[in-house]
């Protein structure tokens, strides 16, 4: 088997992340081919940024089905942008992280709360609990203040920011569980889980395991 991880954005050391978190997941037999977006934006933030990556999937996608003989695709953006195009693009399995979140949470605690990035981000969240039916699991979507890159340049204060906002959802917003916003935030769900107590569902884990 051979799955194709999409990072959206042409960030090259998130890519790199995701596929760390990745192959500590995926069967032995699966082959993980992790590929950055080759044009469009370098993080996503706002619907401009998600309109605007969109093309650069269908094209990774398109270029899978020729060249590579993928068997199933990984949108590793938690808003899942161009996912209802790309299952129309493709006869093959297409699996959002966020979609793969959401389900999961779904089946392991009573409600959540999503950690996102910045405010102006929180909007693009709220519809896609919408999408997906889950507002009446979704107890809060809180925000960092954060933009995506910001947390790679600084990570020890991201995971502050991360943490804070995370144990006021759990705490003040009765949330059972986590949802970690931001396909570059993988590498911060291990130690949420030990500060937290609750499950942490970075997105990337459960999509791997839903696309096999």
């Amino acid at each position: 088997m051979i799955l194709k991880i999409i990072n959206p954005n042409m960030t090259a050391s998130m890519t790199a992340s995701i596929e760390k978190c990745a192959a500590q997941y995926a069967s032995k037999d699966t082959q993980l081919i992790c590929e950055s977006a080759r044009f469009g934006v370098n993080s996503i933030e706002c619907f401009t940024d998600e309109t605007l990556a969109i093309p650069a999937i269908l094209e990774s996608i398109g270029r899978g089905d020729r060249e590579q003989n993928i068997d199933g695709y990984i949108i590793a953006c938690f808003d899942d942008p161009g996912l209802h195009a790309a299952r129309e693009f493709t006869d093959k399995p297409v699996v959002g992280i966020a979609e793969a979140a959401i389900m999961t949470a779904r089946l392991i605690a009573p409600s959540f709360s999503i950690i996102s990035i910045l405010d102006r981000s929180k909007k693009m969240t709220e519809e896609l609990i919408q999408r997906n039916a889950a507002e009446r699991f979704c107890r809060s979507i809180r925000t960092t203040g954060w933009n995506v890159l910001e947390f790679e340049k600084d990570v020890e204060g991201g995971m502050d920011a991360l943490a804070e906002a995370s144990r006021k959802a759990v705490e003040e917003d009765k949330a059972e569980c986590i949802l970690l916003g931001c396909a570059g935030f993988v590498d911060f769900a291990q130690e949420l889980r030990q500060i937290l107590g609750v499950p942490v569902i970075d997105g990337v884990m459960p999509a791997v395991k839903f696309a096999e």
